[in-house]
């Protein structure tokens, strides 16, 4: 799978995509990330990539003939996302980073300062947000959504089983986890967990699961509890 990113800092990548997972994937060659300067494709002698809104306001926009020419630039590939990082866009999410997963390619244009020229977005085939806040840059957003997909394409995580068990994939909160010792600091693990009995600890688990979605994530468990309706009458 190939990754393009349109980034006025490409240095940003540099330690994230050379360790850890990301790392791993790419020296299998799982995946591939080209990184794009828009900078490198300015006519002036300052390579000036910003410039005042028209009709007047705070700060500075991205210009359009940059970044078209950026993208422009990079091989398309069949089956592809054109993805503009920006807090307007839809927020990630767990079946985002697996629709995302089934692409050859994805672009992904990093925003700055206080956004792109609108004309941009007919680049793009999708504006994609970290959530309801603002940061200095757009690469933290790409960062995090490299991450979320490629850590689901296959040969990536060492146990692919362990992927269908994490948080959000059932649509629910993972459950709680221990490891030895048994007891810390006067604090036990469960007694179920010790007890070698599988069918006691998955109902344990699941019961955990459904327990702390509603109490931490109310929005999950409406919706999971609606899904679970649906399905129930889809069964009939």
């Amino acid at each position: 799978m190939r990754f393009d990113i349109i980034t006025l800092f490409p240095d940003f990548f540099t330690s994230p995509l050379s360790s850890g997972l990301l790392g791993r994937a790419l020296s299998k060659e799982i995946a591939t990330v080209n990184l794009v300067n828009p900078r490198d494709f300015t006519a002036d002698k300052h390579h000036r990539v910003d410039d005042e809104p028209y009709g007047g306001g705070v700060g500075m926009l991205l210009k359009p003939e940059p970044i078209f020419a950026a993208v422009e630039s990079v091989p398309v590939l069949p089956n592809r996302e054109v993805i503009l990082l920006t807090p307007q866009g839809q927020t990630m999410h767990q079946k985002m980073f697996q629709d995302l997963g089934n692409y050859e390619q994805i672009v992904m244009v990093c925003g700055h300062y206080e956004g792109v020229d609108d004309r941009v977005l007919n680049l793009v085939t999708r504006e994609v947000s970290l959530g309801d806040f603002v940061l200095t840059c757009g690469e933290i957003p790409a960062l995090t959504l490299l991450n979320g997909v490629i850590r689901l394409l296959p040969g990536t995580v060492g146990k692919e089983e362990s992927l269908k068990l994490e948080s959000f994939e059932a649509g629910l909160l993972d459950y709680p986890q221990y490891t030895r010792p048994a007891e810390f600091r006067g604090m036990q693990v469960p007694e179920v967990l010790l007890s070698g009995n599988h069918q006691a600890i998955a109902q344990w688990r699941k019961r955990q699961q459904q327990e702390r979605t509603r109490d931490r994530r109310p929005d999950l468990w409406k919706a999971w509890l609606e899904q679970q309706q649906s399905e129930k009458f889809e069964k009939g």
